[in-house]
């Protein structure tokens, strides 16, 4: 049994239909990734799978019980943690009150302390910030924040939202490197990348979706080696 399972999903927002008959499945301790262009609908899988957007049809399976029908603060306490694309964090808050927003549910608040033991141990760097304000934060920094944030919510699986934009290059390879280490101790993480070349390269397996629909599946190094993802995606 796989650790998620999307069956056939449709999305909608408003009258517009941006998911199309979408199936995958990720297995426990895998990193996969969903690539495709801007406004391919990439965006809209993950917050269906975190209840943010209702699939219209179809079915989504974690750990074996169905979640697609229950409230996103019910999914996060299961274990579905997102980190969304361009942050979301409050601001006007200290680095660790936000780590702290990422501990408010059943499933993380009695280990908090732990939770803050260990995203120190894979972000040290969030330590020596603690008391600085969000805000001041530079680019990289605040995406650690919100990486830590959804590690602190305990999560089963971890899905990350565009983690590498904006960021500049330097910085794009430490959020990869850090998203490696979070997978190498066994979290499986699901993500949403336009960096093909990096978020493919590291994956077990990837998804392409253009349209709201899947066209092609395979490995992650079966899909760089794709003659027309090369072409589409990396100007090869």
């Amino acid at each position: 049994m796989s650790l998620l399972e999307i069956k056939n999903i449709d999305c909608f927002y408003g009258d517009v239909q941006v998911v199309y008959d979408v199936s995958m499945h990720v297995e426990e301790g895998e990193i996969i990734s969903i690539i495709g262009a801007n406004g391919a609908g990439k965006s809209t899988v993950l917050k269906c799978i975190s209840g943010l957007v209702k699939a219209t049809s179809g079915e989504i399976i974690f750990d074996g019980e169905p979640i697609h029908n229950l409230r996103p603060e019910k999914i996060v306490n299961r274990g579905v943690v997102q980190v969304p694309e361009g942050r979301k964090l409050f601001t006007l808050m200290t680095s660790k009150e936000n780590l702290e927003v990422g501990a408010h549910n059943p499933r993380a608040y009695s280990r908090m302390a732990e939770g803050f033991e260990e995203v120190y141990k894979l972000l040290p760097r969030l330590k020596e910030r603690e008391k600085q304000l969000a805000i001041t934060m530079s680019g990289g920094e605040q995406q650690m924040v919100a990486v830590g944030r959804g590690l602190m919510a305990n999560p089963k699986i971890l899905m990350l939202d565009e983690p590498s934009l904006g960021l500049a290059p330097v910085l794009i390879q430490e959020i990869f490197q850090t998203v490696k280490k979070i997978a190498d101790k066994g979290l499986t993480v699901l993500m949403v990348e336009q960096d093909v070349q990096h978020s493919l390269s590291m994956s077990d397996r990837g998804y392409v979706l253009e349209h709201g629909r899947i066209v092609q599946e395979g490995t992650g190094k079966e899909l760089l080696e794709n003659a027309n993802i090369r072409e589409a995606y990396l100007g090869i």
